[in-house]
Order: structure tokens, then sequence, then C-alpha cells
């Protein structure tokens, strides 16, 4: 046992690896939370002002986000020609292609 947490719920500390928690935490966050902290990612509002509105913490959405990025494809391509490079690469909400001329 390690104390009690603001909400009154008793909470814990692992002997082994330090870590604290709370049995049956109730304070998840909804579906309908994690669908408005997409939109509002993606009207590039910042993770704070996102956590300042919405009223959850700092470090639960740079978590959420970390883990969505790690969701998404990392894709790299590259064709060569003799006299241009194209590279292509696939970001998180858009695709853009880059031509740049080679000096050989």
């Amino acid at each position: 046992k390690n104390g009690f947490s603001k909400s009154g719920k008793q909470k814990y500390k692992c002997r082994d690896c330090g870590r604290q928690f709370v049995e049956n935490p109730q304070n998840q966050i909804s579906e309908e939370k994690k669908e408005m902290i997409d939109k509002l990612l993606l009207e590039k509002i910042s993770l704070r002002g996102i956590g300042r509105s919405l009223g959850i913490s700092f470090s639960w959405i740079k978590n959420y986000v970390k883990n969505k990025y790690r969701e998404v494809p990392q894709q790299i391509e590259v064709e060569k020609s003799p006299t241009k490079l194209i590279i292509e690469v696939d970001e998180l909400w858009r695709v853009e292609q880059h031509t740049v001329l080679c000096s050989k």
C-alpha cells in the first residue's frame, strides 16, 4: 500500500519495480473524447491546449499520440534515374512527392 489518490482510492507500489498503480481505475478516457482528441490534433491544436480544454493530463495525451504514431506505417521509397532523384515520403496525414535534380 502506498497512500491514497486524489479521488480517495487506495494506491499500491510494486516492491520489485517501484511502479505505482490503483486497482480498478474508474477515470478511463471515453471513445468520444478520443475522437475529439483526434479531430483537435488534425486542427494542429497544442497537446497542452487539448489537455486543458478536455480536462485530460498532458502525459496521457502525449502517450496517446505516441501510440497513434506507432500505428502509422513508416515507409520511404527512393527511385534513382540518371537525371533526377525522386523521393516519396508518407507522413501521418498527407503524402507528398518531391523531385530533386542531381548534379552528376
